[in-house]
């Protein structure tokens, strides 16, 4: 005898799959659109989209991120700080979820650079979990990039900076996720060594 209802299960699992799916690459789409005129700092200048696709994909296989939302904000995440943006934009294309943690991890531009940056250690202790799980992709993918492929600007000394300030950062989302919390602090200890 057939059981139709696993086939209605594995019907509709499937199609909560598709529609996943569909949801990550419409925001890639988006993002690459968005970010599609600018460049990452690094010596390469490689595709500034790469940084958020990258953070995303750290989330889902390092830190186990099923998410659909927080997933989608990864993405984004600089869509509004570094284009043009609006969080309502981002609600109407997104929903309001999504908005609101881009939201939470957006830097005022209007600011000074100094300020935004404590702010940053500021605001993470309060962070929403789904937040502070982007800033430690963030922050991850940024070291690795800073030890790596730093600007080529940048001194030993202001990359080791920050690293100390991204471990400030960090500080305020810990016991969020173990695994991208261990993954971090690798990066940092292998980031000194290298620098």
């Amino acid at each position: 005898m057939i059981d139709h209802r696993s086939s209605i299960i594995d019907s509709s699992s499937l199609e909560a799959r598709i529609s996943h799916s569909a949801d990550l690459l419409r925001a890639i789409a988006f993002a690459a659109d968005k970010h599609r005129d600018q460049r990452r700092k690094d010596a390469e200048a490689s595709p500034y989209v790469n940084h958020v696709i990258a953070v995303a994909e750290l989330l889902a296989r390092v830190g186990e991120i099923t998410d659909q939302t927080v997933l989608v904000a990864a993405i984004l995440h600089y869509t509004v700080e570094d284009t043009e943006t609006t969080a309502q934009e981002l609600a109407d294309h997104f929903g309001t979820a999504v908005a609101r943690i881009v939201a939470e991890v957006t830097d005022d531009k209007s600011l000074l650079k100094e300020e935004r940056k404590r702010l940053q250690i500021e605001h993470a202790r309060d962070a929403s979990p789904q937040a502070k799980l982007v800033k430690l992709g963030d922050k991850i993918v940024n070291v690795v990039d800073v030890t790596n492929q730093p600007p080529p600007t940048w001194s030993v000394e202001r990359r080791l900076e920050y690293l100390a300030w991204a471990e400030r950062v960090i500080g305020g989302c810990r016991g969020t996720n173990a695994a991208l919390e261990r993954m971090f602090d690798e990066v940092v200890v292998r980031g000194r060594e290298k620098i």
